[in-house]
């Protein structure tokens, strides 16, 4: 019975121990899955965590852009306290806990919380219940504590300012960068329907006056941009040119070059249909003829040459695409330079015509000469050309311009142009050259611009101004005026046959007047009314079309596949075309309004007649041809000598008196005198009395 009880105690222990050992691996086990569980919970807690980051900054970014949005409107309903976001509420104060996590971070380089389920939560509902986040947030590294920092600096920023004043919002700095480039479309400009209130600098005048030129003929008027210097360094770079790539000298003198330059404009004054013409028996002219046979003269055409190619370095051919003709277009460019300056000035594009191969060939379609090479000019209301670029590209204007970035071509060209122009100038242009951005930037330089504009680079005014059909509904003359908010700056629309937009920075909608429209249904012209600005535009655009369509009169069309000579004879006629509105401005102001000047026709027919008549040397026979062809034909016709031009007969050092053994004396050339002589000219190869009583050779050559 001992035995069994023992046994029966055994067992009860071995029951007991297993019960136990049982109860301790299921301990065990629960102590696993408890760890393993809050692994877990830590896992989902990093993950939810990040979750919650990613969402707090994708919030930060649509409120700040919302922010931006209301910025560039009306942004009196905002409120700032309705956002979910603690950046952006107002009335933010961060939680003792809060505070007390950021001080205690602060002191601990290292710190890790306890992850708790309170730190999981939502940040809306967290939102919602306090108007802060007071959770703590566990991550890696520096945890929680040290993002808020940053926020809590943000929110102290803009508690001091309000929201108009928020010059970088909260968000990736691409959003920030896309706000700013939007200014150049009218974007962070506050527009209102109010009239312009420009201030402007008043314009700041040159000392030099007009009066300097009294006296002056047109061929000193020419000789402002073509000079002796320019016709020899043309004579000396031909014959150089020549001799290297034929062998044979042309010997080219100066006086054959100005003679070849009056031939061709007095080409361009009586048109042929061909150049031979000019030679021809029936139709030949002798101010032409007598000067170089017609080989000659194509001769000359073809070896003109205004550098000499091997002494130009090559940086600089890769560099500027028109070194072939550079001095020829800075003699021209120094003389428009040297003149005065005006208050107003016109800047727009010009075709120089040619068809053939050159370095820069540009088409425009809608220009009369739609094919060519493209030259932008600034030029005043009366057509005076002031400066020009030649067009070879943006990467020649970004050199020639300071701080280039972020410039529209129009805008170069406009920066490029506008660098001689005075203080308080105002500047018009169209809508090639015109942008919000660029009107701002020529503004902080005292240059005021005005012009047409296209709708794209208006995307936030056009809104605020009543729509094409509105306007057309109202009849012609409608016009409707948004300024900047600070009034520096105003667009005008106006509804003619079509809507048309202007923006600038001097002229606005008032003072309206009325114009004569013709209208195609009533066959009748009627009144529209006006604003200001489309009449100060219109009056002040025409410089560059007036000089076009004066060169385009009477243009120097020398049929060539060579683009040097083009670009010559273009200038040239630019050159004569400025020197004739030079002179009719300068007869206004010393002749007086009962005199007329000379038209442009004959003023280039002045300045023709002087280069062929141009005579150098004191030993040279400019008609040896002519005296020739007269001893050769005395027996058949008797032949006329013209007279020569008045600049050759009073060089009183070229002209000396020879007796002509003739059967019969000549008559007299000087006019008024009936008398019969055999003294001649050496030089004008006329007859004039040379006797003590009568001395018409002295009474002709002074």
């Amino acid at each position: 019975m001992a035995f069994i009880k023992e046994e029966s105690e055994d067992m009860k222990i071995e029951e007991t121990f297993n019960v136990k050992h049982e109860d301790t691996e299921e301990q065990t086990n629960m102590i696993i899955i408890k760890e393993e569980t809050e692994d877990m919970k830590t896992e989902e807690i990093f993950r939810v965590k990040q979750d919650t980051e990613e969402r707090t900054e994708c919030s930060s970014v649509q409120r700040a852009l919302d922010l931006l949005g209301l910025i560039d409107g009306d942004n009196s309903d905002l409120d700032v306290s309705d956002y979910d976001d603690p950046i952006l509420d107002g009335n933010y104060q961060p939680s003792p806990h809060e505070k007390s996590s950021s001080e205690d971070s602060s002191d601990d380089e290292n710190p890790i919380s306890e992850p708790t389920v309170h730190s999981i939560g939502c940040k809306h509902a967290d939102s919602a219940d306090n108007g802060s986040w007071t959770g703590t947030e566990t991550g890696a590294g520096t945890g929680s504590c040290c993002t808020h920092r940053p926020r809590r600096q943000s929110q102290e920023i803009e508690a001091g300012s309000s929201v108009d004043d928020l010059e970088e919002p909260p968000g990736p700095s691409q959003t920030t960068k896309k706000k700013k480039g939007d200014s150049e479309q009218g974007h962070g400009l506050r527009w209102k329907a109010t009239q312009l209130t420009p201030k402007l600098t008043e314009y700041q005048h040159q000392d030099k006056t007009d009066l300097d030129r009294h006296g002056w003929t047109p061929l000193d008027y020419l000789e402002h941009y073509i000079d002796r210097d320019l016709m020899m360094t043309i004579a000396e770079c031909s014959n150089i040119m020549s001799l290297s790539k034929s062998g044979e000298p042309l010997n080219m003198t100066v006086d054959e070059v100005y003679h070849f330059f009056g031939a061709c404009i007095f080409m361009s004054c009586i048109r042929y249909p061909t150049i031979r013409m000019y030679w021809s028996k029936a139709l030949k002219i002798t101010a032409i003829t007598d000067k170089f046979t017609r080989s000659r003269f194509f001769k000359l055409r073809e070896a003109i040459k205004v550098v000499i190619d091997h002494d130009v370095p090559e940086d600089l051919k890769m560099s500027d695409k028109f070194w072939k003709v550079r001095p020829f277009l800075d003699r021209i460019l120094r003389g428009c330079l040297s003149l005065n300056r005006p208050d107003c000035a016109s800047i727009s594009e010009q075709m120089i015509p040619f068809t053939g191969a050159c370095p820069c060939r540009q088409y425009l379609p809608m220009k009369p000469n739609p094919v060519g090479i493209k030259n932008f000019l600034c030029a005043t209301a009366d057509g005076i050309v002031l400066d020009f670029e030649l067009y070879q590209g943006t990467g020649s204007l970004i050199e020639k311009v300071e701080e280039p970035e972020g410039l529209s071509l129009g805008n170069l060209v406009i920066e490029r142009l506008c660098q001689t122009l005075h203080r308080g100038t105002k500047v018009y242009c169209n809508r090639f050259f015109t942008t919000i951005k660029g009107v701002q930037r020529m503004m902080d330089k005292e240059l005021y611009m005005t012009g047409t504009i296209t709708k794209n680079q208006l995307t936030e005014v056009k809104h605020k101004l009543p729509s094409d059909k509105a306007m057309k509904n109202a009849g012609r003359g409608t016009s409707s005026e948004v300024s900047a908010g600070d009034g520096k700056l105003c667009v005008v629309k106006w509804y003619d046959n079509k809507p048309v937009l202007l923006v600038s920075v001097v002229h606005g909608r008032q003072p309206e007047d009325t114009c004569q429209r013709w209208d195609k249904k009533k066959k009748q012209y009627v009144t529209v009314s006006r604003p200001s600005i489309i009449r100060e535009y219109n009056s002040k655009m025409g410089g560059v079309d007036l000089m076009d369509r004066m060169i385009s009169n009477y243009r120097m069309s020398t049929r060539t596949k060579k683009w040097t000579m083009r670009m010559v004879m273009h200038f040239t006629d630019l050159a004569l075309a400025n020197s004739w509105l030079l002179y009719r401005k300068d007869h206004a102001i010393c002749a007086g309004p009962k005199t007329r000047p000379i038209q442009f026709l004959q003023f280039r027919m002045e300045v023709a007649m002087t280069l062929l008549a141009q005579h150098h040397s004191a030993d040279a026979d400019l008609s040896a041809q002519s005296e020739e062809e007269e001893h050769s034909n005395q027996g058949v016709k008797r032949h006329v000598t013209e007279l020569p031009h008045v600049s050759v007969r009073r060089r009183a050092n070229a002209h000396l008196p020879e007796i002509i053994s003739l059967k019969n004396a000549m008559r007299c050339r000087q006019l008024g005198c009936t008398g019969r002589t055999r003294v001649r000219c050496m030089t004008c190869k006329v007859f004039l009395c040379l006797q003590t009583e009568r001395n018409c050779f002295l009474a002709f050559h002074t």
